[in-house]
């Protein structure tokens, strides 16, 4: 399971590596998880173990929540004086999706 999850950072670091390096818009852990796809598509399968390290880390996934939770609180009167774009990017990007 150790061995998957380093794979797995490995993967999102070389991501933040490249977006880094040539300046792309797009997060590095996103393009990591897409170089991991991508390197999953051509193997033909997912080990059993990357899936039990998937599950590990998905079981555990609102224990990610809580930073972004205490970030949203930090900010709170950043929010409170941005509400009206905040709410117009959200509702059309629901629609868009």
């Amino acid at each position: 399971m150790l061995a998957m999850l380093t794979l797995i950072f490995s993967c999102q670091l070389v991501g933040e590596l490249v977006v880094v390096t040539f300046g792309l818009t797009v997060p590095g852990p996103v393009l990591g998880m897409l170089l991991l796809f991508v390197g999953l598509m051509v193997r033909g399968s997912t080990p059993a173990s990357l899936g039990a390290a998937a599950d590990g880390l998905l079981s555990n996934l609102s224990l990610l929540f809580v930073p972004a939770g205490v970030g949203v609180m930090l900010h709170a009167s950043l929010l409170s004086k941005q509400w009206l774009p905040l709410s117009v990017a959200v509702f059309f990007s629901t629609l868009v999706t």
